[in-house]
């Protein structure tokens, strides 16, 4: 496994001390030929509500004749979760389903019992050159789900719910929030938003949930007298009243939900037991994971340690 993020803990006597659980930094990761800034998992900070995995890519480039290929891999226990703020993602799985990702779109594959998927870029993005810029989650499943049968869920931005309020616009990607609740089918309460503030907003960030973040996508917001630019995650103490300001314009998400238990990561494979962790470490190394149909001449081999 890659370094971890590192944490800046919030002063005891600090005015920000009530809302303020820690911050988190984003920290860089190479996936398929693409740098990412990884802020979930954390050493002093695991998980948020169901949450277990945080990827931001880009923004980034890619030349002509160049994309991102992350080859064949397999996933259990989770659901991938792939929202794009630029550029264009293909999609494909072991199920049959190949799918755009394009800007707006939610990209939600429950893994449950084992899946395989690759994501690369298309072939007239590739041929002319395009921009990526967007986030990938991992939500780690209940137990008593994460054996469900593996499925595939995908919402054009133009279905999913949006609000205005006082400068800001909300548009929710997953769960129930704001009055509002995502087209997304999930496994346990949980909430995910891409919100955009113009300058000078106040925005209360919902304490409908015992654990609550926002990352900054661009611009910055303040929590009191702490400040957080791109590539932090502001992480909220449970049960506090948490309003975010920003001066300037602000792009941030909030996710968050009711927490669903320890869990056991290695590579692409979480699961409330060891046991499993390692049935899924075997399957994978003797062949027995489902192939993607049109995208099986390739595979990310088991790495020998995380």
């Amino acid at each position: 496994m890659s370094p971890m993020p590192t944490t800046e803990p919030v002063r005891a006597d600090s005015p920000a001390a009530s809302a303020l659980a820690t911050i988190l930094e984003a920290r860089s990761h190479d996936i398929g030929g693409l740098t990412v800034g990884r802020v979930l998992p954390a050493i002093a900070h695991r998980m948020v509500g169901p949450f277990i995995f945080f990827d931001h890519m880009g923004p980034a480039v890619l030349p002509a004749g160049s994309g991102l290929d992350v080859r064949p891999h397999p996933h259990i226990g989770l659901a991938t979760v792939t929202y794009l703020f630029e550029g264009e993602i293909i999609h494909r799985d072991s199920l049959g389903s190949q799918q755009a990702i394009r800007p707006g779109d939610i990209n939600w594959m429950t893994a449950g019992a084992g899946i395989v998927h690759s994501e690369r870029t298309g072939p007239e993005q590739r041929a002319r050159g395009s921009r990526l810029h967007g986030l990938q989650l991992w939500v780690a499943l209940p137990a008593q789900h994460e054996e469900t049968a593996p499925h595939f869920q995908h919402h054009a931005a133009e279905t999913l719910p949006t609000l205005e309020h006082a400068g800001a616009e909300v548009r929710l990607l997953a769960g129930e929030a704001y009055g509002r609740r995502a087209p997304v089918t999930t496994f346990s309460p949980l909430f995910y938003a891409d919100v955009s503030l113009l300058a000078g907003t106040e925005f209360p960030v919902t304490d409908e949930y015992s654990e609550r973040a926002a990352y900054v996508v661009q611009g910055d917001v303040a929590c009191a007298r702490e400040r957080a630019g791109p590539g932090r995650m502001l992480l909220f103490a449970a049960g506090a009243a948490v309003a975010l300001r920003t001066t300037h314009g602000a792009r941030l998400v909030l996710i968050g939900g009711e927490p669903v238990g320890e869990r056991h990561i290695y590579w692409n494979f979480v699961a409330s037991s060891r046991e499993r962790i390692e049935q899924a470490k075997r399957d994978w190394r003797e062949g027995r994971f489902p192939k993607i149909p049109g995208d099986d001449l390739e595979f990310i081999p088991l790495p020998e340690s995380t």
